[in-house]
């Protein structure tokens, strides 16, 4: 089984092994420490400093908890006993991807078939569309119902026979979401209403994620440390290639993932990987450009600091505690140590850890979490790293972020429908008659695009479907994650960096500037 509590795996140290009272008034200091977040006592229960566990003898653990917590961990366990060899995971858990269901609901039942498309706005839930298709499932007559709010999407399919008269538009709404309060819902009269609809729907789906990989060397316990590692020794060098393949960066074709192809500004190569026709692009530390004098290493930082999702890999046992680097983006990360690197038997050890608010994401990890390098870790790995950054949305920066991106694009999407069915019956103003069959000139996919993508303001102009593909799936490189210490005074560099590879969900283009740099916005705030 797997393990996924959150206790550390090391003791606390002696040192705080006192008396109940003690530790009662202790926590009331600590309380007053460190405010953000009053939990329970036994939260306040210091784990050992890295810098303690390794004045002790080996094993270390691959993580260490932060001493005042507020993240949880996976697998601790890497004992294979005596000739016991790592067990492949089982078939059935370790290829599930997460995904958002919901979200491909219209393309696969609505689209391209006979339903009917209505909008209304509610005191309570704000802009609402309304998708009703008539089904007959096995000899059945079902509705069919896809109720769009702000906060998320309401669906249901609802046997007739169950319903003692057919309803009208608004009892079928109540249906689906009772905290309806609209008393008429408006059709939607624009023949290319559904093309909207499907694009608003599947604005959470990404094919494309980055993540960041972290070289930890023995004896390593600071961010500067960490990115100060130039050097990639063989085993680093196995695992890169384990990972996908070294791509050179100039002129490359495929997701970037905010690496710079024009100018080399961003490094020479990377490391990149097609993973069931997911495009994934790593950050590598020791492949971003490295620069004398900088402790901070701002140049790798700024970009594996933009990442929710990294992979710390170990050649030596020095534990990694997830508050090493200081960043409010990266959520989770996937520690990968290796056992006999560069032989015939290589295995890796992995243990995992997230923020509190970051929801458990599968597949688990086995009992002892080692596996042997091979296909079935790779298929293990990538699951897990997508899986990671699908559970880190839910978190709750994200997930604040994911309700504005959301709210923001339905109202654009009600506007679009309302003006251009308006224009259909010429009951419209002037400004909202139909220019080439498309209202306001397609502003609803140029809304979309200023709000997906750094550097573009909303226009009117006419634009066909949006063709910016994004490195994640609620536009979160859209706000810039640059740590600074104080002491540093920021230099004119650190406030730019290249937009996050959002090449085009159409591969034939990319219309975000690949040759410079780019202001990071906050449009979705």
């Amino acid at each position: 089984g797997s393990e996924s509590g959150v206790s550390a795996p090391l003791e606390p140290t002696g040192t705080h092994t006192t008396s109940p009272l003690h530790k009662g008034s202790r926590m009331d200091e600590q309380r007053c420490n460190f405010p953000p977040p009053l939990k329970t006592e036994e939260d306040y229960i210091p784990y050992p400093s890295v810098h303690e566990v390794l004045g002790r003898t080996r094993p270390f653990p691959l993580i260490l908890l932060p001493q005042f917590g507020g993240y949880w961990i996976e697998g601790t366990n890497h004992e294979l006993g005596g000739t016991e060899l790592p067990r492949p995971p089982s078939p059935n858990t370790r290829t599930k991807l997460e995904c958002n269901t919901t979200a491909t609901l219209f393309r696969k039942h609505f689209l391209g078939k006979e339903h009917f498309n209505y909008y209304s706005v509610d005191t309570n839930l704000g802009h609402l569309v309304f998708s009703i298709k008539y089904d007959v499932i096995g000899d059945q007559e079902h509705l069919r119902l896809m109720l769009r709010t702000r906060l998320k999407t309401y669906h249901d399919v609802l046997p007739i026979s169950c319903l003692n008269e057919f309803p009208n538009v608004v009892q079928m709404a109540k249906l689906v979401c009772e905290d309806v309060l609209v008393d008429r819902f408006y059709p939607v009269l624009y023949p290319k209403a559904s093309r909207l609809i499907v694009t608003f729907d599947e604005h959470v789906i990404s094919n494309n994620f980055k993540f960041g990989v972290i070289y930890q060397k023995y004896g390593q316990t600071s961010e500067e440390e960490l990115f100060g590692n130039s050097e990639e020794s063989p085993a680093f060098v196995e695992f890169l290639e384990f990972l996908g393949e070294k791509i050179e960066l100039h002129n490359f074709k495929g997701f970037r993932g905010g690496l710079d192809v024009t100018h080399g500004q961003t490094g020479a190569e990377s490391v990149y990987c097609n993973y069931r026709n997911k495009e994934v692009m790593f950050h590598v530390s020791t492949k971003l450009p490295y620069t004398e004098g900088d402790t901070q290493q701002l140049q790798r930082k700024r970009h594996i600091g933009n990442d929710i999702v990294a992979i710390v890999f170990q050649e030596e046992s020095t534990p990694f505690v997830p508050d090493m680097i200081a960043s409010n983006f990266l959520h989770a990360y996937i520690v990968v140590q290796v056992v006999n690197p560069c032989s015939d038997n290589i295995l890796y050890k992995v243990s995992v850890t997230a923020r509190d608010d970051v929801p458990f994401f599968g597949p688990a990890l086995p009992n002892p979490a080692v596996f042997k390098k091979g296909c079935e870790f790779h298929e293990f790995l990538f699951t897990k790293l997508i899986n990671a950054e699908y559970a880190c949305y839910k978190a709750e920066k994200f997930s604040k972020l994911e309700e504005r991106t959301r709210s923001a694009l339905l109202e654009t999407l009600y506007e679009e429908l309302h003006v251009n069915s308006q224009a259909i019956m010429g009951v419209g103003g002037e400004e909202d008659k139909l220019e080439n069959g498309s209202a306001a000139g397609g502003g609803f996919f140029e809304s979309f695009k200023s709000l997906i993508i750094p550097g573009k303001s909303p226009t009117r102009k006419k634009s066909g479907p949006f063709s910016s593909r994004r490195s994640s799936a609620i536009g979160i490189e859209n706000i810039q994650e640059v740590q600074e210490k104080s002491s540093r005074d920021p230099s004119p560099n650190t406030q730019k960096t290249p937009d996050s590879g959002h090449v085009s969900q159409d591969p034939k283009s990319d219309n975000s500037d690949q040759s410079s740099p780019e202001v990071l916005t906050t449009a979705k705030n």
